[in-house]
């Protein structure tokens, strides 16, 4: 009986720890193929692999670093690691790498019920198949957890995948540079773009030059508020990198599989440096570390072999730093203003026979270039080394829209893609009220999602589109002062970018991709990343039909959350009208919308303030197109009866670096008292007013006359040009905005085209 009963007792434990286990693999979380970015392929299967405290990862080498990334993502999730051992194959999650050059960052990764299997076509790629494995994990916690059945085969469409820092504006400390690596990392960026010396502050040690720690790295102040503010906060700021700091990053991010390329600036952005040393600047000085920010006249003076020995011994103690192939040397917003009057210079130019000034910049490139060659390395500058004569052997950087990288790519110079119009993180992400201060522009995530680095065939011959080797977004730092600053700018996104620098664009889809970054985002919980999440906030799109009657098209993203608005300008609330369809716009008001969340409102609501004439919701067009940058996307913004708001954040603003040239059919002849058009005036961030505005009226189309102009435009911001006209009845109103024309001599931006900002075409 005794043993009987001592049998049956140990059968019963059995079967309940059998139990206990099957509950505890039943209740383990679950996770979701909601990968970003997208692989080239994966397929569900049946099978699912339990990760419990029995499992073990197998990896040898560079995999076993890989392994320990991946326990100290798995502890966050469960509170333990895997062992980590040299053979195994069941309850295992095993991770090889082969030497696939062909297919370079590539991997497979197969999902069984008894093991996993990461095999990389090179280390790189076994660490991106973990990565792509920590996204199949569970974003809840547990004991135990299910990765879901699944087979991938995967390798990135580009072989630069870059997200660029500015820390020469505002300084970040080394722990925050980690995150911000891993972040990369984690999104399968391979290149880190370190911008490391500005106007405003040198941020790296040359042991050669301690002036540079001891002065440039210095500012006795900084701008507080927006540039155009014109303010000051009196407080002296500061920072810089010491090596072996930046031997600890650089170590990092090896690691991690990213590249770490640092930028020096040069000839211009160098005030700083000229602060520390300023026999290097065409003046001699006195200068001071900038505290303002912009394009600054004083630069590198060019006819001073000097300031190439400087520069020279500055990159002999960059290069043991950086193994990277590349060093990037600015080449961007360099005046010529003090070339101009600088003797040397001039007998520069006289002596290497050049042609101007610009040529003079191209010198100083390929001077500074032949000598990076021949310690074996490679330089990337922003498309401005383009101007005067393109160095030999130069990648170039295309950040003023894509026009530059397609005359490198032509050249057959290797070419990455980094537009202001799609990837430029510092510009306002919302039109939010709440925002907080930005440069200007407006690059929502869906914007970044849509940009496509490779140029149209009727822009370059598909033979030469393998120049394109990738895309980066930067992020600059005027106005982010703060770790958690810069999370909110770049993320999501930077998830966006990874998908186009990644993913086939053939594989793309808007819809599909929000759907995974529901589940993304989660992760960036546990990383505890203080992303934007103006995503899932409600949104409003202004529509018109064919006949010009306006409406509202609300939307949100946001998982069980309730739209609601008012159209008299009122709060909205629980008790307000659902949104249903689209909403019609018959009259001046204020519109405000808002998700609703058990009952409450969830983050900004949507508000929009309409101001009717009798040119809203009619037909416009437009002699040319608007600048990519600043493209709302159809002229109806024009005549939509919303007037862009100063921070042109809005996406309200047409520009034009010409002549605006715009014609409304009002549909019938009606009276007409008075004619208006908004323009901006920011002349130092290069926002100019017309040189003239002249307004014409026609009954046909066909036959003009001049009814008002005015060449006065003197507020800063926003003028609401209003003309009164007498005894005028027309059918078709045209505008035209006179350009002004290149900046002036003395003014940020000099030499270049101005910007020409209109909106709210208005006819009473």
């Amino acid at each position: 009986m005794r043993l009987n009963a001592f049998f049956n007792v140990m059968m019963l434990a059995t079967i309940l720890g059998a139990t206990a286990c099957s509950d505890s693999s039943q209740k383990a979380p679950k996770g979701t193929l909601a990968v970003i970015p997208l692989p080239a392929s994966m397929k569900p299967t049946a099978d699912s692999f339990l990760i419990d405290k029995q499992t073990v990862i197998v990896a040898t080498g560079a995999q076993a670093q890989t392994a320990a990334l991946f326990n100290a993502y798995l502890k966050e999730l469960t509170g333990y690691e895997l062992k980590v051992a040299e053979t195994g194959d069941k309850n295992a999650i095993i991770l090889k790498a082969g030497n696939d050059t062909n297919a370079k960052e590539g991997y497979s990764l197969e999902v069984k019920a008894d093991q996993v299997l990461v095999t990389g076509n090179d280390a790189a790629g076994a660490f991106y198949g973990v990565q792509t494995l920590i996204q199949l994990l569970p974003v809840e916690k547990g004991n135990s957890l299910w990765i879901p059945g699944v087979t991938i085969k995967d390798q990135p469409r580009f072989a630069y995948r870059g997200m660029h820092l500015d820390v020469g504006r505002h300084f970040f400390p080394v722990d925050f540079l980690k995150k911000y690596i891993d972040l990369l990392s984690m999104h399968k960026m391979n290149t880190f773009h370190w911008h490391l010396t500005d106007d405003q502050g040198w941020r790296i040690e040359i042991k050669k030059y301690p002036r540079l720690q001891e002065v440039a790295s210095k500012r006795k102040e900084t701008m507080e508020g927006h540039y155009n503010d014109q303010k000051y906060d009196g407080k002296p700021y500061g920072g810089y990198y010491t090596q072996a700091e930046v031997q600890e990053v650089v170590k990092y991010a090896a690691e991690r599989y990213v590249t770490v390329i640092p930028e020096i600036e040069m000839p211009g952005h160098a005030l700083a440096a000229l602060a520390a040393y300023p026999s290097f600047g065409c003046t001699g000085g006195p200068y001071e570390t900038g505290t303002r920010w912009g394009v600054l006249d004083d630069v590198f003076c060019a006819g001073n072999d000097s300031v190439f020995l400087f520069l020279q011994d500055v990159i002999d103690e960059i290069l043991p730093l950086f193994p990277s192939k590349y060093i990037h040397v600015g080449g961007d917003e360099s005046p010529k203003v003090r070339w101009e009057k600088c003797p040397k210079c001039q007998k520069r130019i006289k002596d290497e026979h050049l042609k101007d000034e610009h040529a003079l910049q191209s010198y100083f490139i390929q001077r500074m270039e032949k000598y990076i060659n021949s310690k074996g390395r490679r330089i990337i500058g922003w498309d401005e080394i383009l101007e005067g004569g393109l160095a030999p052997d130069a990648t170039v950087m295309s950040w003023r829209g894509t026009e530059g990288g397609i005359a490198a790519a032509k050249l057959d110079h290797d070419v990455i893609m980094t537009p202001g119009s799609h990837v430029y993180f510092d510009y306002y992400q919302s039109k939010g009220k709440n925002e907080p201060v930005a440069i200007g522009g407006y690059l929502p995530v869906e914007k970044v999602y849509s940009f496509e680095p490779v140029p149209d065939a009727s822009l370059l011959d598909p033979s030469k589109a393998k120049y394109i080797i990738g895309a980066q977004a930067n992020l600059w730092t005027e106005y982010i002062k703060t770790p958690e600053h810069v999370e909110y700018m770049v993320y999501p996104r930077a998830c966006a970018l990874s998908e186009v620098q990644w993913t086939q664009p053939s594989q793309k889809n808007y819809e599909d991709f929000l759907n995974r970054l529901k589940v993304h985002l989660k992760r960036l919980d546990i990383k505890k990343v203080n992303y934007a999440k103006h995503i899932f906030m409600v949104k409003g799109v202004v529509e018109n039909d064919a006949k010009g009657k306006m409406s509202i098209k609300l939307s949100s993203e946001l998982d069980g959350g309730k739209l609601v608005y008012t159209l008299d300008s009122s709060a909205p609330t629980a008790s307000s009208t659902a949104y249903t369809g689209p909403v019609a716009i018959t009259k001046s008001g204020t519109f405000r919308g808002v998700v609703l969340q058990d009952g409450k409102p969830f983050g900004d609501e949507f508000e929009q303030t309409f101001s009717f004439n009798k040119a809203t919701g009619k037909a416009v067009t437009l002699k040319t197109p608007p600048n990519e940058k600043y493209n709302p996307g159809s002229p109806f913004s024009l005549v939509n009866g919303i007037q862009g708001v100063e921070k042109f954040n809005d996406n309200q603003w047409t520009a034009f670096q010409g002549d605006f040239e715009a014609t409304v059919d009002l549909g019938d002849s009606i009276s007409i008292s008075r004619l208006g058009l908004s323009t901006l005036k920011y002349n130092d961030q290069w926002i100019y007013e017309p040189k003239e505005l002249i307004f014409y009226t026609s009954g046909d189309g066909q036959q003009w006359k001049e009814v008002a102009k005015t060449s006065s435009f003197p507020a800063k911001g926003i003028n609401k040009v209003r003309l009164g006209v007498n005894n005028v009845s027309a059918r078709y109103v045209k505008v035209v905005a006179k350009h002004y024309g290149k900046i002036p001599k003395g003014a940020q931006g000099e030499g270049n085209p101005a910007w020409l900002f209109v909106d709210e075409i208005v006819v009473e």
